[in-house]
């Protein structure tokens, strides 16, 4: 059964509002809806934040985020780093931080992902999504596209609402 509604979520994973989404806004709610075939969830990682604040901490973690989507640990891994996010002007996501978080995931840590971590294997990844988020025109993050259209501000803070997510991707109606 494939899911005729896609919600592109763009995130940082240095944006402190991104980690609210996550830990307390609407991420559980997409996450549900995900799980029971209601929409496809697609992640465009941004990095803009390494270029506004100075650092590689963005642009590591997309990294390490694609190195553990080969692992089939990508759901796990992306959780925990929002768990333990550094702070946004911190460049906390070093090498020895990701894989200290990835010793935490079962299953995760190996050679090959150390070394994936370790050398930035996939690159070409983060600049093509960096770009991606720029193309799509978000502005900032977390940013919400269902069906290939931008949610506007006020339906874009209602992602942070598990009780809206619904409404908002279009499996319901909004109340009149």
């Amino acid at each position: 059964m494939k899911a005729d509604t896609v919600v592109r979520l763009y995130e940082d994973l240095r944006c402190p509002v991104c980690r609210d989404f996550e830990e307390d806004g609407g991420a559980g709610a997409l996450r549900k809806m995900t799980l029971h075939g209601e929409v496809r969830t697609e992640y465009t990682l941004a990095s803009f934040l390494d270029d506004r604040l100075g650092g590689k901490g963005s642009k590591k973690a997309a990294n390490a985020l694609r190195a553990a989507l080969e692992q089939g640990k990508f759901v796990e891994y992306h959780d925990l780093l929002f768990q333990e996010q550094p702070e946004e002007a911190v460049d906390g996501y070093t090498d020895a931080f990701l894989l200290r978080m990835a010793s935490r995931v079962k299953g995760l840590r190996g050679a090959e992902f150390d070394a994936a971590v370790k050398g930035m294997k996939y690159r070409s990844f983060v600049t093509a999504s960096e770009k991606a988020f720029e193309a799509d025109k978000a502005s900032g993050t977390p940013a919400f596209a269902v069906n290939g259209t931008l949610l506007k501000e006020d339906r874009r803070s209602l992602m942070f609402d598990p009780k809206y997510v619904p409404l908002v991707v279009g499996t319901s109606t909004l109340p009149q």
